[in-house]
């Protein structure tokens, strides 16, 4: 049971995973076709318009010591010189869209930034903002990003450039591991369990902090090294950034429970002299979210629900739909609450806005982008579209489409369309001819069959040359499923692919398109991925969790005649478990035994958690004495056998 809670485990509870990369065959050059569709784009947008860059560089006070962090072994954590490449001047390389080619421009420009007297933030050393606030005593800190190397950069930044002073506490503004996973570096544990330091965030946060990325969690790592890039080189014809950020670090992921949850909207507090009001957010950009206003400084933060990019209705690398409505009716809100007091509106991510009406035309012109997601899918799904026709037919109005904060940066466009169309409508479109399709192998080896590979392979290089490249990538991805050792195949999907994704104005879309054109070149190589557990997390997850995971991996098929009853105890933490497997289904109870089981299996929760984190193997356990089993330890074995192991490295552009 508990051997396969350890890699797994550790690769869940992150959103990205950080890779070596090795040579790979040569990217193309961008074709006519691809210069075109740009040129388009450096047209239709006011690339004359250098507000944002202002806004960028405003209040700028110094950079890192060193672009380059390292941990405490030794290893680097997060190296900024790998995007210096987007500092180079002039138009964009035909390569990169010249939307996401501005767009990252502007998340290179890092460092520490003063929005207001008082109020302080460190930019784009990490995906996230690590926001500082003066209190009466000390800073309160915003968001301590994805790890403790660089939430101990960009506090050590401000001591040494503003004002040293203690932290007093500390606000989350949402359950997403870029914005917790650095507060050991800033806090110590003692005086938050104390309430020394208040640590803040809202309801919910821990169960979706911990729960988050763990049950999917091999399959969302493993997308989330296409979403983010984490496969390719750095470079005009590779990784330019995620849109929301540049890039995540790599170093230790910590995780304290906060000693104040936030519940309701509207509610107050003064933390260390300074007052703030709350909104909540569940539901939007994460499950469990908050937005606060600072009134003696005239200062909104938004979370991450208004900011420079359309953002996710539906993650690239998977996750579970949010509701645009939601999201629309949420700044709305906003607006309510705080539009008429704030005179700076800041956030997780990207810059701020200065001026009552640019914070004011910021945040509705965000929450009727997602209102007009919303309502015209739905009204265009009432028509009887489905959702790919919606999608393709779907266009923003000028007065939405030409903002820069409202174009498809993070989120993309047409993604978010066919999102909401599922929310409401579920992925199937409802035609009964494609209710049960064949799966995808099987169905590419019919197409193929019935019109022969040679004559599939013409029309796709025949649609290439037009600059078709959806049309060539559709036809030679059948090919490819239906014999991978179609080298031509691979290598004009893969040609398709890579103008796509030099088309791409998402970031994440563009890191998709490349990532899978990189693997049917080269196949899928298994490079070297450190260890990313993290014990904070897999402590904070509760007992029920991790026997939720370990259901998941129980392989219903092979055990589904079989029978499986065994007591669990865990001393340390005085939890009792009926733990049962039947009908091919894991299940456990609470707080219940019986006398009638296989065995009885005692472990303390401290060695549960080892052997997640890999550092306990279940093989000598029972050996060892840490894992006891009075009863049929043949039986015991017999149903760990049955409990799979998942790959990391499963091919996503092939079979």
């Amino acid at each position: 049971m508990l051997g396969l809670v350890t890699k797994r485990l550790s690769l869940a509870v992150l959103s990205t995973v950080v890779i070596t990369s090795s040579a790979f065959a040569a990217p193309n050059e961008a074709t006519d076709t691809t210069k075109k569709a740009n040129e388009a784009i450096a047209n239709y947008l006011p690339f004359t318009n250098k507000q944002d860059f202002e806004d960028a560089r405003r209040g700028f006070i110094a950079d890192l010591p060193s672009p380059v962090i390292k941990g405490k072994d030794g290893k680097t954590v997060i190296d900024l010189t790998q995007y210096d490449f987007l500092n180079k001047e002039g138009e964009a390389p035909a390569t990169v869209n010249p939307s996401l080619w501005r767009q990252s421009q502007l998340l290179a420009i890092r460092g520490l930034f003063k929005v207001v007297d008082g109020i302080y933030q460190v930019r784009n050393i990490d995906l996230a903002n690590m926001t500082f606030v003066r209190g009466k005593t000390g800073w309160i800190v915003i968001d301590p990003l994805t790890s403790d190397e660089t939430a101990k950069a960009a506090l050590d930044l401000i001591n040494d450039k503003v004002e040293r002073l203690p932290v007093s506490a500390v606000l989350i503004t949402h359950s997403h591991l870029d914005h917790f996973a650095g507060l050991r570096a800033i806090v110590d544990e003692a005086d938050v369990k104390s309430g020394k330091v208040p640590l803040i965030a809202p309801e919910g946060f821990m169960e979706e902090a911990v729960s988050e990325n763990v049950f999917a969690g091999t399959a969302m790592s493993r997308r989330a090294s296409y979403m983010f890039g984490n496969l390719l080189p750095k470079n005009p014809k590779g990784n330019v950034g995620a849109g929301l950020g540049i890039t995540t670090a790599a170093g230790d992921i910590t995780l304290l429970e906060p000693n104040k949850l936030i519940g309701k909207t509207g509610e107050k507090m003064t933390i260390d002299g300074v007052d703030v009001e709350f909104q909540m957010a569940p539901g939007t950009e994460a499950p469990a979210e908050m937005l606060f206003y600072f009134p003696q400084f005239k200062a909104l933060d938004l979370a991450e629900d208004a900011n420079h990019t359309l953002h996710n209705l539906l993650t690239l690398r998977g996750a579970k739909v949010r509701s645009a409505q939601k999201w629309s009716s949420t700044l709305g809100e906003t607006l309510d609450m705080w539009g008429d007091k704030a005179e700076v509106s800041f956030g997780s991510h990207h810059w701020p806005q200065w001026g009552q009406e640019r914070v004011v035309e910021h945040l509705e012109k965000q929450r009727d982008l997602y209102k007009y997601i919303n309502d015209q899918t739905l009204r265009m799904a009432n028509q009887g579209m489905t959702m790919n026709e919606i999608a393709e037919e779907f266009v923003l109005p000028d007065s939405l489409a030409k903002e820069f904060y409202n174009r498809s940066y993070y989120g993309d466009l047409k993604h978010n369309v066919r999102a909401t169309y599922q929310l409401y409508l579920g992925f199937w479109d409802g035609n009964p001819a494609n209710f049960n399709p064949l799966p995808p192998v099987e169905e590419a080896r019919k197409y193929v069959a019935m019109v022969g590979a040679d004559k599939m392979l013409a029309n796709a290089q025949e649609a290439y040359d037009k600059g078709e490249y959806r049309w060539s990538a559709t036809v030679t991805n059948k090919l490819v499923f239906a014999d991978p050792e179609n080298q031509a195949a691979r290598n004009l999907e893969a040609d398709a692919l890579e103008q796509m994704g030099y088309q791409a104005e998402s970031g994440p879309a563009r890191n998709f398109y490349l990532s899978g054109a990189q693997e049917l070149r080269n196949g899928v190589k298994k490079m070297i991925t450190p260890n990313a557990s993290s014990p904070d997390l897999i402590r904070s997850m509760t007992t029920e969790m991790i026997l939720d995971f370990v259901a998941v991996h129980l392989n219903g098929p092979k055990v589904g005649d079989k029978n499986y009853a065994f007591n669990l105890e865990f001393p340390d933490t005085q939890e009792k478990f009926l733990l049962t497997v039947k009908n091919g289904v894991m299940n456990y109870a609470k707080d219940k035994t019986r006398k009638a089981v296989d065995g009885s299996v005692t472990l303390n929760r401290s060695v549960l958690n080892d052997i997640a984190l890999g550092k306990l193997k279940m093989g000598n356990l029972t050996e060892s004495g840490e894992v006891t089993v009075d009863g049929d330890k043949a039986k015991f074995k017999e149903m760990l056998s049955n409990l799979d192991t998942f790959n990391f490295w499963f091919k996503i552009s092939e079979p």
